[in-house]
């Protein structure tokens, strides 16, 4: 969907510019704004992806009919689009041993495909591969021929460290310059070797907006137990942040895939809100349903409420 156009989800509490950006997204248009959220109002913004009962992704519904809970308690939405918003994406890929051979050449296949072709031209991303450490390939760009020359040089060894490597992506996001935040993992492997424990990662991502979807590669192939990918780990990692977890049995998969992500990631909705808990420090839960339907609505299951960074006053002149 190169070009422009038209879902998973991210959640967090975020600064909005406010001066023009109320007023178009209570009307359903899109704020593209190239900085950062920043405002003196924090707001709580949730990303939300909604199907039907047949899986099928709706698309089109107006803000009235959301409704958004916060710690049990009914919110009012005060910001909403239905329209595609920039992203801010980064791709995790494995590069272990396991990654041997056609795997990394489909997988290096498949990120090039999603980046280039089925995001938009103004969304921005960053590419790292991880065996035992993570090895960051490229900062924030918009520009294919940077990936792709990085891409080329990728060689699979080494252990798997996907827990390593998804903490040390967080930060990346703090520096942004689009509205919605989202990271993907690509791995066919067991994590043996993070030093960072799944539940250290769970309260890291609470503190962010960061949503995570991961492709877990489940070869029926024969392979030491403690060395298969262990899909139930990632969808504690992807499900509690508003993304989720696909499965595929070989690396010819992986393309068809990222493209029902992409698919995710062009079709959600944006919801903000107004917390009465804005920067308390303290986990609040948080649920969106479409009332009066049985849609099943996929976002982030809650947030820490961080203090907000203060920016220092400029000296007087």
């Amino acid at each position: 969907m190169r070009g422009g156009g038209s879902g998973g989800v991210g959640l967090g509490v975020a600064s909005i510019v406010l001066a023009a950006g109320a007023a178009l997204l209570a009307q359903g248009q899109v704020l593209r704004d190239p900085r950062p959220y920043r405002s003196s109002v924090e707001i709580t913004s949730i990303n939300a992806t909604v199907r039907d009962a047949d899986g099928r992704l709706v698309t089109g519904l107006p803000r009235e009919v959301f409704e958004v809970f916060e710690d049990g308690e009914a919110q009012e939405v005060t910001q909403f689009t239905s329209e595609r918003v920039p992203i801010s994406l980064g791709v995790l890929l494995d590069a272990s041993d396991s990654m041997f051979g056609r795997r990394i050449n489909d997988a290096r296949a498949a990120v090039e495909r999603f980046l280039f072709d089925l995001l938009d031209a103004d969304d921005e991303y960053f590419v790292m591969t991880f065996n035992h450490r993570p090895h960051m390939l490229t900062s924030w760009t918009s520009t294919p021929d940077v990936v792709r020359q990085r891409l080329k040089g990728v060689k699979a060894l080494g252990g798997t460290a996907a827990y390593d490597a998804v903490l040390t992506a967080l930060p990346m996001f703090t520096k942004r310059t689009r509205e919605r935040a989202a990271l993907v993992i690509i791995s066919d492997g067991a994590d043996t070797a993070s030093d960072v424990s799944l539940r250290d990662l769970h309260s890291a991502l609470a503190r962010t907006d960061v949503f995570v979807y991961a492709i877990a590669i489940d070869s029926p192939q024969s392979q030491p137990i403690n060395t298969r990918v262990n899909p139930t780990s990632l969808r504690e990692i992807t499900d509690d942040s508003g993304g989720r977890t696909e499965i595929v049995r070989s690396s010819e998969e992986i393309a068809d895939a990222t493209a029902r992500i992409a698919e995710e990631l062009n079709q959600q909705y944006l919801l903000a809100y107004t917390s009465s808990h804005s920067g308390d420090g303290l986990f609040h839960s948080l649920r969106v349903r479409v009332r009066g339907t049985d849609y099943k609505v996929r976002a982030r299951n809650g947030y820490v409420a961080t203090p907000p960074r203060r920016t220092p006053n400029p000296d007087p002149q």
